[in-house]
């Protein structure tokens, strides 16, 4: 597999490539580097995290909105009030890049991805507020946007800095010089924290829009 730096800063930057096709690239990229901690970060963001204790910030306390279900109305706002939103109203990340990229596909602009809430959080919930009706929390698409993004940026500041080494064009292996050169930037913190304060500034896509029939007959290729 041809691992470009070159060609991985292209794909990044490019709205039309998925994070879930891109990051088996990014991976073999940093083996090929021997740079292990960035390869482990890339693995456990794309298949996701089974510790919760491991979550990095950016996955930690995700904002929503909590819902209750009526048997008139469907899904509507639950009556809580605001330590009851700052208590039970987020909630942590753990999915892989695929599982998450493909919520966000699943949701037009302005919509969300509703989760239920276990029945343990749930009970002590519904004593609270003194409702037996079922709730669940919504998370905006926006938010599993930011997420996305925040990984997406680490890899484009990643690549960034390789390129500035002069580590280019295509390669199926790296001279133990060049591995040397880049060594200092096996260090994921490093990108993810530079890319929660810039992404913002960075030419980076947010996962596309998908149209009415992508999302009714399911994506293609």
């Amino acid at each position: 597999m041809s691992a470009a730096v070159d060609h991985l800063d292209e794909r990044l930057r490019d709205n039309g490539e998925l994070l879930e096709a891109i990051m088996p690239s990014a991976i073999t990229l940093a083996m090929m580097l021997r740079q292990r901690t960035m390869a482990a970060w890339m693995r456990i963001e794309f298949d996701g995290y089974s510790d919760a204790s491991e979550l990095p910030p950016y996955r930690r306390d995700v904002p929503g909105h909590i819902v209750a279900r009526s048997p008139q109305y469907g899904w509507i706002p639950a009556p809580v009030d605001d330590k009851q939103k700052q208590d039970f109203g987020h909630r942590d990340m753990e999915e892989g890049i695929k599982s998450l990229e493909k919520t966000c596909l699943s949701c037009k602009k302005g919509t969300g991805h509703r989760i239920v809430f276990d029945k343990e959080e749930m009970a002590k919930l519904q004593t609270q507020i003194n409702l037996s009706a079922e709730l669940a929390i919504t998370i905006s698409r926006e938010s599993y946007c930011k997420l996305l993004r925040v990984i997406r940026c680490a890899l484009y500041l990643w690549a960034q800095e390789l390129m500035e080494l002069g580590i280019g064009g295509d390669h199926n292996s790296f001279s133990a010089e060049e591995r040397e050169k880049a060594a200092h930037l096996d260090d994921p913190e490093r990108f993810w924290r530079k890319a929660l304060e810039e992404n913002a500034d960075l030419p980076v896509p947010d996962v596309r829009e998908t149209g009415f029939f992508e999302r009714f007959f399911g994506r293609t290729g």
